[in-house]
């Protein structure tokens, strides 16, 4: 009796999951509608939703329509929603890799890295080239990602503490960005505008180029990272344990490291560096599933940050239209409240 009593037990909690898991994620690809017809829609030229339907299901419409959606928005939206889920995806590695929850590219130094190497290539190759192809600055982005991280991991060595890591990746953030600004100071006026325009951090540079180029590099990431699913399920539950389950830990770090890397460099390549998405949606997403079950949260993740991004990038174009802000103000606006209220959280579980 006493058994049947545990396995319906059981049973009803795994049922209750499941619930929980889907309508996670009936929100999440609700939320990715709405913000594609609205990212769609608005704009200095308002398209109504009939006629978006008409244009993106059965190519037909006004030429100066179809043009605006197909040429302009769509490939912005797509990048968006692209490099917002592999921002998220880094965030969910590098926190799986430190075991601290406000492990991310931008505050750990990453990006600044990945943004410093960029600016380098973009002023030297725009200077003898007059362009930079995407590889380049893809190469770059990693070259510089991969060097803040190897500093940030002889740092973790010594400082475990999470404040002591964070503070460590601000300094690093702070030393890329001072040889960033050196070399602006020191670079032509034409090489400085190319170079404001994407340190800023938009999607508005976004075309069917570069879509195609990122989702390329993050659809292979995304495969990798969700193939690694059962080890970083193993690993969470600590080293030892996961050397138990027949992880070989080493490879497996280093794995983590580099798709972090790659994602975190694709961003910065394309979009320019884009601050606290990487920390805040896989917080809020596995608050919302209630789990950190990697099978689950990775495509969860990804979902939660295509949304986020392109929620930003919509607040950025019509907040204060026809300005447009910069990504990053905006993603700071909504994110650091959330990484504020994770150290809250985290000091009060301890007292």
């Amino acid at each position: 009796m006493n058994e049947n009593n545990i396995r319906s037990g059981a049973a009803g909690v795994r049922a209750a999951r499941r619930v929980r898991y889907a309508a996670v994620f009936a929100v999440l690809g609700a939320a990715l509608a709405v913000m594609i017809i609205l990212n769609i829609n608005t704009g200095s030229v308002s398209i109504p939703v009939d006629r978006i339907l008409r244009i993106l299901f059965l190519r037909t419409g006004e030429a100066r329509e179809v043009s605006i959606i197909w040429k302009i928005r769509m490939p912005r939206i797509l990048q968006a929603a692209l490099l917002g889920g592999a921002l998220a995806l880094s965030g969910f590695l590098l926190q799986t890799f430190f075991g601290n929850p406000i492990a991310g590219p931008f505050v750990l130094g990453i990006s600044s890295g990945a943004k410093m190497c960029v600016a380098v290539v973009m002023i030297v190759m725009i200077d003898r080239f007059g362009a930079a192809s995407s590889w380049a600055l893809i190469l770059a982005a990693f070259a510089g990602a991969m060097a803040s991280t190897g500093f940030i991991l002889i740092v973790s060595r010594s400082i475990r503490h999470m404040a002591g890591l964070l503070v460590a990746g601000i300094m690093i953030g702070y030393i890329c960005s001072a040889v960033t600004e050196f070399l602006v100071t020191f670079a032509e006026d034409s090489d400085i505008v190319n170079l404001h325009g994407w340190s800023q951090g938009s999607f508005s540079g976004a075309d069917w180029s570069s879509t195609g180029t990122a989702a390329l590099i993050v659809g292979i990431a995304f495969v990798c990272v969700f193939l690694l699913a059962k080890p970083i399920g193993a690993y969470q539950m600590g080293e030892a344990y996961a050397q138990s389950m027949g992880v070989n830990v080493r490879r497996f770090r280093m794995e983590l490291i580099l798709l972090s890397g790659i994602l975190s460099a694709c961003v910065t390549a394309f979009a320019g560096p884009v601050s606290f998405v990487g920390i805040a949606v896989p917080f809020l997403v596995k608050r919302a599933l209630g789990t950190s079950k990697p099978l689950v949260v990775i495509p969860a993740a990804f979902l939660g940050g295509a949304v986020f991004c392109m929620f930003s990038d919509l607040v950025a174009r019509m907040a204060f239209a026809p300005t447009e802000l910069n990504i990053s103000t905006v993603t700071s606006v909504f994110g650091a409240p959330i990484v504020i209220f994770m150290l809250i959280r985290k000091n009060g579980s301890r007292q």
